[in-house]
């Protein structure tokens, strides 16, 4: 017979397992949200030696006590969701402040993550995220960032970022996410108000923002993410060095006017490579102060093709070295590949390498203007940014109105140019269309080259002193 004391000690037993069970599950679960919801406490202060570390263009200035509003974050935690400071994702609700405490809380933190999950829509003004940082920092986009589509959340009258970074190290951003500026909307925007009100209510149509733009920065990298639709840049480096930009889609109409997809200027040591990129202007403009540039293995379609310049704009000093671009695909462009100044300007662009470029309907392939002006007429000026030995191999494809345009100064001729092995045929056979231009162009050619008006460089031993000497142009 079953003994009546055993059984009612296992019934005992089975019975507080049941309710510690009820008890603890509840508990874990509430501990989970609450730790998911409410992060931040450790490092929740975002200042050093009491100074800031962040701050918004007139709009959030990121106060001691400003992470503390959005939650709490377990100790020694290097993983920062936006979604644990407070943030909605909904697309229509301002998530700047949450996006400002999440930075203050991980920028003191060796190694650590900000998180912009998937499957969200972030809205975010005007900001700047500065450091310095703690090394390793990654800002990991994996859903949509979206800047305002209406010009009264952007500050007046000089806002020219939306997402700007500055004095930063060891920083990288990537993820499978999106970076939106509708561009788009503010410019109907600003046109329909430029027609309808003040004057002062147009502001953008003239100084439109950059999507992103990282000042004084240097070893940071910018991967896989998608940048759309940008008001003006998309991607811009200022001052910076150490670059590196892969694997990136960048995409704006081509009527939207100068929408670089990534410009770089006083910035050296860069590498872009694998990425696609179309919009309303350059695909990579490179201005002055830049130097060891290796731009490869890109597709451009829409847009400019790829640029150094203008340059000397309004007597200015410009500096352009060590540019290597390859293996480089131009469709439905403006430009294959060009080197374009500004009359009056002083300084030199030098050792230059364009190769492997295929193009296809693409205006002029090949392009040295030391002419440039963006308007109807520009006042002639002899002084001159300097251009020497600059090299054009493997230029390939169709072309819409002329194979290759060389205009150089008269006072200052473009020397050591290279051409080699040019093949470039009219996109449509039986529209009308220009040869190959030369004017104070000195070099030498070799290989294939056709059409054969592309051989049209002047030979180096015909080059003559200049009849004025030129300012000095050492960089």
């Amino acid at each position: 017979m079953r003994n009546p004391s055993l059984s009612l000690v296992c019934h005992l037993i089975l019975w507080l397992a049941l309710c510690s069970a009820t008890t603890i599950v509840p508990e874990l679960n509430r501990q989970k949200k609450s730790t998911r919801l409410d992060k931040h406490a450790e490092y929740g202060g975002g200042s050093r030696d009491g100074k800031h570390i962040l701050h918004t263009d007139h709009f959030y200035a990121a106060s001691s006590t400003s992470s503390h509003r959005y939650g709490f974050s377990k100790p020694h935690s290097r993983t920062f969701d936006v979604l644990y400071f407070g943030a909605i994702g909904d697309g229509v609700s301002d998530d700047t402040k949450a996006l400002v405490a999440a930075w203050k809380a991980a920028c003191v933190v060796s190694r650590a993550t900000i998180e912009i999950p998937s499957e969200f829509s972030f809205l975010i003004k005007p900001v700047t995220l500065q450091g310095p940082c703690m090394p390793n920092l990654v800002l990991q986009i994996d859903g949509t960032l979206l800047a305002p589509s209406n010009i009264s959340d952007w500050p007046k009258p000089n806002i020219l970022q939306w997402l700007n970074f500055k004095w930063l190290h060891e920083f990288t951003v990537q993820g499978s996410g999106t970076l939106d500026g509708q561009g788009y909307e503010l410019r109907n925007l600003s046109q329909q108000r430029q027609h309808a009100q003040k004057a002062t209510e147009h502001w953008l149509l003239e100084s439109r923002p950059t999507v992103m733009r990282f000042y004084k920065s240097y070893n940071i990298t910018v991967r896989n993410i998608q940048i759309i639709n940008s008001p003006q840049c998309h991607l811009k480096f200022d001052s910076s060095r150490g670059i590196k930009v892969k694997d990136v889609t960048i995409s704006s109409s081509q009527d939207s006017p100068n929408t670089d997809g990534i410009h770089l200027q006083n910035t050296r040591d860069v590498e872009i490579k694998n990425s696609n990129i179309g919009c309303g202007d350059d695909c990579v403009s490179i201005q002055t102060g830049c130097s060891n540039i290796h731009i490869r293995n890109i597709k451009c379609n829409p847009g400019h093709g790829i640029s150094l310049g203008g340059l000397g704009k309004g007597n200015s000093f410009a500096c352009v070295s060590d540019v290597s671009v390859d293996n480089i695909n131009v469709q439905n462009a403006l430009s294959g590949v060009r080197i374009k100044t500004w009359q009056g300007g002083l300084g030199s662009v030098r050792n230059i390498t364009f190769s492997n470029v295929k193009v296809s309907n693409v205006e002029i392939p090949i392009v040295i203007d030391q002419y440039y002006c963006n308007k109807r007429s520009c006042k002639n000026k002899t002084d001159a940014v300097a251009i020497s030995d600059v090299m054009f191999k493997g230029i390939r494809g169709t072309y819409s109105f002329q194979p290759m345009r060389l205009a150089c100064s008269d006072s200052s001729p473009c020397t050591g140019v290279d051409l080699k092995n040019v093949h470039l045929l009219p996109a449509n056979k039986l529209k009308a269309r220009q040869k190959a231009f030369c004017w104070k162009s000195y070099g030498e050619s070799h290989g294939m080259l056709e059409p054969s008006s592309v051989g049209c460089l002047q030979n180096n031993s015909r080059l003559m002193k200049p009849l004025t000497k030129p300012h000095n142009i050492t960089c």
